[in-house]
């Protein structure tokens, strides 16, 4: 490839200043971090606050001020959420500011590194091998050689020469050259494509998000003609009054509404995020810490993320010459190269002689040629992958170039091929005179072996998918403690209909070429596996924008960093753990408060659907409702959402979720609605069985938040006897504000035998309930290999698991 190079003037400082003030600046577009004001309006102008608000001024207008209780709540939830996600905001800003990608640029006739925000139109950039080229532009100086695949899908390398168009977004795989900003932020190719790609993110979303999501849009759905059937049932059937009317119709609209879910979610993924970045690892998508906690295969290359970035030529073995004249002719070949990768640089500084002898022509390293060279005269120095660089040949040499690779070195052979090529496209047709082999290792990550026992013990599988020869990896890997790391292959021998059964049978793959990952990656997730990436190189950009995650160490290029969602900010893999917890955390302690606000909903909506089959008016108040939702929901959901809980994640959201909340809205809706029948004998009076109805509320919201915290420790005991205490002394000081009125002795026995018969109807329905989901967890994990006997075996754990359980301490 020609180095057809000089470098060019660039803008002068006046010109930027102007261009600025034109708004030609390479500003991202369509940011996915929020503005203070798009999360003060997100989390206040919502659907739900506008029925809140119109609930509200009904109330006013009525005159019953004492149902206006679940106001302070909503607001109090209103600003929590704005104060939490500013906070978030405020760390994770700073972290961007720190961590954000740069670029050379020209000015003033200097060479400069700033951040790509900070470009404008006609800045002058230098590319170099692993950039990312930040903005449409065209090359004025220089040859470089691109990789468009993840604007195009196309994985061939392109040649770009003086004059040539750069397409924002490609990365450059080999080569350095100067091009010229034409088209900055929102007119780039790349930002057209950022807005579809993030609006189709926006769409799929996390498990979790997707169903919270769901459930809201069915509620919000659902409450507008539920409630003005109530309200005509209320008023014109039972000819409540007007106050009475609203007031009955606006309880069951607010037992409806899942008021604090999604506040909870927005928050649990904003303090994970927060609390990430404290430590080192700055998340491009919040959603990923879920799908990163639900992972079940974690594909890891071996540079950089098992092994340090760094590497170090140990020895050189010279074949066909002596040692000093190896060592001359690498020295020569290093002297001429451009120094853009660690192995070039590795060998550099190990041959660092200096000789007065000019290359006449570059021959860079590709993905797919796996060599470098350098013309000197009629012939070429030749440095690359032993297959590669010897192809027929090999076979000579592979038996003495194994024993190295078994002993974890990389091995690289150095050689002299008879004639000039004349650029990479040229293919090797002649022998090559091998002169030696250099010996390059790179030492293991101190931390890699405990981080890949932890993954073991988690049940997450580790494929290591390395462009190396298979040898080397598998030795690195053994090292680094990964099982079955004997269970490997060269890629170069996998057939193009193979790639599944590949994947099933083996755990280290060498030789990989950068679409042979992606295709591995797709292979793993079409048998039901959830993926994740890490890498480094722009050899890993394909395969990790395919798999589920993606996790980049900064010490990488900037494109792999640009290209992920998370980035390990001191490239430190034993992070790895860390992530994994915070999403398992997010994830377990939302399918448990989710399960608390659903029990409610379940009930409202049931209840509503029981009033209007009778034309009955619906029995409880506003207040009453509140009185629930605040101590048997909110208080628990707020306090639990702080345990660290670091279970695996086993099964969907939406089964998990409603496996707990169905069987408490069941048993709420079956004594309420025997309470209604009775009332309808014994006469006990709205008053009165209001009071009642949320009594037996208030004992079965308890008895949930008992099963979902099961096994207890200290801390779910004192959240249990607080919400418990904090129930008690609101109904003693409180009854006025939350509408409970003295019950008779016959409302006393009532609620009596009713309590114990929900204790009986909720114990038979939890366990059912527990049994079912058990299955749906096994049909999951197994899919249509599931058994009659694997479904009662999973429907029997079930409904024995608490029992098994063991209180944590």
């Amino acid at each position: 490839m020609k180095e057809n190079f000089k470098q060019p003037i660039g803008l002068t400082q006046a010109e930027v200043e102007q261009r600025i003030k034109e708004g030609k600046v390479n500003r991202a577009v369509n940011d996915q971090a929020k503005t203070t004001w798009q999360i003060i309006k997100e989390n206040t102008f919502t659907y739900f606050n506008l029925i809140f608000l119109v609930l509200a001024i009904l109330l006013v207008i009525v005159g019953e001020y004492k149902d206006l209780t679940f106001l302070p709540v909503i607001i109090a939830n209103m600003i929590i959420g704005i104060v939490q996600e500013l906070r978030a905001k405020s760390v994770l800003d700073k972290l961007n500011v720190m961590n954000t990608t740069k670029i050379a640029v020209i000015r003033d006739q200097e060479e400069k590194i700033l951040p790509i925000e900070d470009l404008v139109l006609g800045d002058v950039i230098v590319l170099k091998t692993g950039d990312q080229i930040p903005a449409d532009g065209q090359v004025i100086s220089g040859t470089l050689r691109v990789n468009e695949a993840l604007l195009t899908g196309e994985a061939d390398e392109i040649e770009k020469d003086v004059g040539a168009e750069l397409m924002s977004g490609s990365f450059v795989v080999a080569g350095k050259a100067y091009a010229r900003l034409e088209k900055v932020g929102k007119n780039s190719y790349v930002s057209k494509l950022t807005l579809e790609a993030k609006a189709m993110n926006s769409k799929e979303g996390s498990e979790m998000v997707r169903s919270i999501n769901r459930l809201i849009k069915w509620v919000g759905i659902i409450i507008i003609p539920c409630g003005i059937a109530l309200f005509i049932v209320a008023r014109y059937v039972n000819h409540l009054n007007l106050a009475d009317s609203i007031v009955s119709m606006e309880a069951a609209i607010i037992g409806m509404i899942p008021e604090g879910l999604y506040l909870l979610t927005t928050i649990a993924l904003a303090l994970a995020a927060m609390r990430l970045a404290r430590s080192q690892v700055m998340l491009h998508d919040m959603k990923s810490v879920e799908t990163l906690a639900r992972v079940n295969v974690l594909c890891v290359d071996k540079t950089g993320t098992i092994t340090e970035p760094k590497m170090e030529v140990e020895e050189v073995i010279p074949v066909s010459v002596t040692k000093e004249e190896l060592s001359k002719e690498i020295s020569i070949f290093a002297q001429n190269m451009p120094h853009d990768n660690a192995t070039i640089k590795a060998v550099a500084k190990a041959f660092n002689q200096k000789f007065n002898i000019q290359a006449t022509q570059i021959i860079p390293f590709t993905s797919v040629n796996k060599y470098s060279g350098a013309v000197i005269k009629n012939h070429t120095l030749l440095m690359g992958a032993p297959e590669f660089v010897l192809r027929d040949q090999f076979k000579n040499y592979e038996k003495e170039i194994n024993q190295y690779t078994r002993q974890g070195y990389r091995v690289l052979v150095f050689g002299k091929y008879p004639h000039a090529l004349r650029d990479e496209k040229e293919k090797l047709v002649e022998p090559v005179e091998l002169l030696g082999y250099i010996l390059i290792s790179n030492p293991i990550r101190k931390e890699a072996k405990s981080t890949f026992e932890y993954f073991d013990r988690q049940g997450v599988n580790i494929k290591v998918i390395s462009g190396d020869n298979p040898l080397t990896v598998a030795r690195v890997a053994k090292q680094a403690g990964i099982r079955d790391a004997d269970k490997l292959i060269d890629a170069t021998e996998i057939g193009e209909g193979d790639y599944e059964e590949v994947v099933k049978k083996y755990n280290v793959f060498g030789r990989v070429k950068p679409d042979q990952k992606k295709k591995l990656i797709k292979a793993l997730q079409k048998i039901g596996n959830t993926v994740a990436m890490t890498g480094d190189g722009v050899n890993d950009i394909l395969a990790m924008k395919t798999a589920d995650c993606s996790i980049a160490m900064a010490s990488g290029n900037s494109a792999a960093v640009q290209a992920s969602q998370v980035v390990l900010l001191d490239s430190d893999f034993a992070r790895m753990p860390k992530v994994v917890d915070e999403g398992r955390k997010v994830v377990n302690n939302i399918e448990r408060s989710a399960s608390l606000f659903l029990v409610k909903n379940i009930f409202s909506f049931l209840m509503a659907i029981f009033s209007l089959a009778f034309a009955m008016s619906y029995p409880l108040r506003p207040a009453q409702i509140a009185l629930i939702s605040a101590f048997t929901i909110g208080l628990p959901s707020f306090l639990l959402a702080l345990e660290n809980n670091y279970n695996r994640i086993r099964g969907k959201f939406i089964p998990n979720v409603l496996s707990r909340a169905i069987p408490g809205g069941i048993t709420d809706m079956l004594a309420v609605s025997i309470l209604v029948v009775a009332d309808m004998v014994l006469e006990l009076g709205r008053p009165e069985v209001a009071t009642t109805a949320t009594m037996l509320l208030v004992a079965v919201g308890m008895m949930v938040l008992y099963h979902i915290s099961r096994p207890l420790n200290k801390f779910r005991w004192t959240v249990l006897g607080g919400s418990f205490l904090a129930l008690v002394l609101s109904i003693i000081f409180f009854h006025n504000l939350f509408a409970l009125s003295r019950i008779s002795a016959t409302a006393v026995f009532l609620l009596l035998v009713l309590f114990f018969a929900e204790i009986t109807i909720f114990r038979l329905l939890s366990k059912f309930a527990d049994g079912v989901r058990e299955v749906l967890v096994a049909y999951d994990q197994k899919g249509k290999d599931l058994t009659i006997s694997d479904i009662k075996q999973a429907y029997r754990k079930g409904r024995n698991m608490v029992n098994m359980s063991v209180p944590e301490e």
